[in-house]
């Protein structure tokens, strides 16, 4: 005799078979795109806001070998540069939040553009998700040998004395080392005449030959000349010493506490890009900056590797992004 289920029992059995199926069809795929679960599995598109062949672009093309081998694709660069780091930047913020569209941007891009330019392709602070700092980049207050000081205290008591006389060359408008120029001048309270070139090394080259008494310019455009005695570095903006001009006091210790302006640079994903993908990025970028060859080829570069979490460069660019804006509303700088 054959056992048989009560019809209302069966088609409750029936529902909650149902009900299952239908969990798993939708369930699973959800499950198994997971945010980082298989990422990446295409390759990634990074964005630099810098031209082919500066220190940024020497960093980013350096860590592409390691970030190849250890995320499974190819880390392709893209050099968009103008308009201070926007026009790259404003492609990424219009790119899917999904990790294959990554921007390298630098302080100005990520900070002070919201306070020199009328208005912006992008809002740093939210259509970007910061990844990682990859660089910090010293300046140095170089003059000729004729300018008539050796030493900060000197060439500020120089300035003092000639208010407005005294002229300093700088990479470009917007720029960090603009900034720092114009940082040193309120802190000291002094008038310098502020003369943008195009690029730290033009800028260098004017006061070496000394068409420009004094420049602002990143370490590798000057560091030869300072060290042949044919440039007077007058002080790095770091908080601390470098280990290349060891003899070479900060801005802070030679005179003005407080002053601190580092260049530097990172990597940003567009918002919405899932936190996973962001953290696995940043381990690896991470770990590519950890090499020991990596951190000695950037520093022959000038530029000393600044690995950290995203929440760390986040917090950084915020305060930044304050910082600048005092500076530049004190300057009265304005950019087109």
């Amino acid at each position: 005799m054959t056992a048989t289920m009560p019809r209302r029992a069966h088609h409750g059995l029936r529902r909650q078979m149902l009900l299952a199926a239908a969990c798993a069809l939708f369930a699973g795929p959800s499950l198994a795109q997971s945010p980082a679960g298989d990422f990446p599995n295409k390759p990634i598109r990074m964005v630099v806001t810098f031209p082919p062949g500066g220190s940024a672009d020497g960093v980013v093309r350096m860590l592409v070998p390691r970030l190849n081998e250890k995320l499974g694709q190819q880390v392709v660069v893209d050099n968009r540069p103008g308009a201070g780091g926007n026009v790259g930047l404003s492609l990424v913020a219009k790119a899917p939040g999904d990790g294959y569209t990554l921007g390298v941007g630098a302080a100005g891009a990520l900070s002070a553009n919201t306070s020199l330019y009328p208005q912006m392709p992008f809002d740093p602070l939210k259509d970007f998700k910061p990844v990682g700092m990859l660089a910090a980049i010293p300046f140095v207050i170089v003059g000729h040998p004729s300018v008539g000081a050796r030493t900060q205290a000197e060439l500020i008591a120089l300035a003092k004395a000639r208010p407005g006389s005294l002229s300093v060359g700088h990479g470009g408008n917007g720029t960090a080392m603009h900034l720092s120029a114009a940082l040193f001048s309120q802190m000291a309270d002094i008038k310098l005449v502020e003369v943008p070139y195009r690029g730290s090394g033009p800028a260098a080259l004017d006061a070496l030959a000394g068409q420009i008494p004094l420049a602002m310019v990143d370490l590798p455009s000057a560091l030869q000349q300072i060290k042949a005695g044919k440039l007077i570095a007058f002080a790095v903006t770091s908080p601390g010493r470098l280990p290349m001009l060891p003899d070479v006091p900060t801005v802070a210790e030679a005179g003005l506490p407080g002053y601190d302006s580092t260049g530097w640079f990172g990597v940003v994903a567009p918002a919405g890009t899932p936190a996973a993908v962001v953290a696995r990025l940043n381990a690896e970028i991470n770990a590519a900056l950890a090499d020991e060859q990596n951190r000695a080829a950037m520093r022959n570069l000038g530029v000393e590797p600044a690995p950290g979490s995203p929440e760390a460069f986040d917090a950084y660019i915020r305060a930044e992004t304050k910082k600048w804006a005092k500076v530049i509303q004190d300057a009265r700088i304005k950019l087109d």
